[in-house]
């Protein structure tokens, strides 16, 4: 049996995967930031951005506007469940354990008017499309606990992992990973050949991966396609993602990611459409509108009438 000091791939000519990064994330009210494109998301592309979120217990809640551009987003829940409507009017519920994939593409609206129902703790995370999808039409979808793949200790959110694939398609070549140990259990992780992008999100309990890493902690590991072994300390649950490093820039906006600033700008300008669509309709405030047009780097006509 392996020893728990020293758990990394330890195979002939394979030295240690060590750990490059690692935080807490920056906490504000119900959301923590553990990785975003300003930071650790430049070294981890093409996932950008990783944020927990815990939710208050049945309760109707008005959650700020979120129209996005530019990146598919991930929504796992741990605990609860919840509804929101997005910008089709489409209804969609997320239970425990379940998946809410959006490809933003050219410009969508992600979360509204939502509803919880239990104590609502997740993830959500970003992933940055390809040149050839960033201004693509968006896709939204959902997938219950049920319908998530199990193969071992690990539920495949995304992608493909040891045989066992995920339903809903991915933009790029990436896998994404919820896994489950007791305290004492080894599981490596043999990435893809082609995988040089890995990291974790502890959720619960403690791992040791050539460093004790304890809940609430994200940690990612150095740029290779090694393996990388994980004794649990005590019960865990940890997300963790794998992908080949982005080669497109990343631009920032507010509420997107895109690969050059004339894409942003599509984006962009496809959002404030949307946004002035939505309060025209009456499914958006003024307030929320104007707040959002305020926020892109391009677009700013439209204020005065709101």
């Amino acid at each position: 049996m392996q020893s728990s000091e020293n758990v990394n791939d330890t195979r002939v000519g394979r030295p240690p995967r060590h750990i490059a990064f690692r935080t807490t994330g920056r906490t504000n009210g119900q959301l923590t930031r553990l990785a975003g494109p300003s930071d650790v998301g430049r070294s981890s592309k093409p996932f950008v951005l990783l944020d927990r979120f815990v939710l208050g217990t049945h309760v109707p809640r008005n959650l700020p506007l979120h129209p996005h551009s530019g990146i598919a987003v991930l929504t796992y829940l741990h605990e609860g469940s919840l509804c929101t409507v997005d910008s089709e009017g489409i209804q969609r519920t997320l239970t425990p354990g379940g998946v809410g994939w959006l490809r933003s593409g050219r410009g969508a609206w992600d979360v509204g008017p939502a509803i919880t129902s239990g104590a609502v703790l997740g993830y959500r995370l970003w992933v940055a499309l390809p040149p050839a999808l960033e201004l693509s039409e968006p896709y939204q979808g959902t997938i219950t606990a049920e319908e998530i793949p199990v193969k071992g200790p690990a539920r495949v959110l995304l992608g493909k992992y040891d045989g066992a694939q995920s339903s809903l398609q991915t933009p790029i070549d990436m896998t994404c990973l919820q896994v489950s140990l007791k305290v004492g259990n080894h599981w490596r992780y043999d990435p893809p050949v082609s995988h040089d992008i890995l990291w974790v999100a502890v959720h619960s309990g403690s791992i040791n991966a050539g460093k004790l890493l304890e809940a609430g902690e994200f940690a990612l590991f150095d740029q290779s396609n090694r393996s990388v072994a994980f004794f649990a300390t005590d019960n865990c649950e940890f997300m963790l993602g794998s992908a080949q490093q982005s080669p497109f820039d990343v631009v920032e906006g507010y509420f997107s990611v895109h690969t050059n600033a004339a894409a942003l700008r599509f984006g962009e300008v496809e959002i404030g459409r949307l946004v002035t669509k939505l309060r025209n309709e009456g499914r958006v405030a003024s307030k929320q509108a104007v707040g959002v047009l305020e926020r892109m780097r391009f677009v700013t006509s439209g204020l005065d009438g709101l």
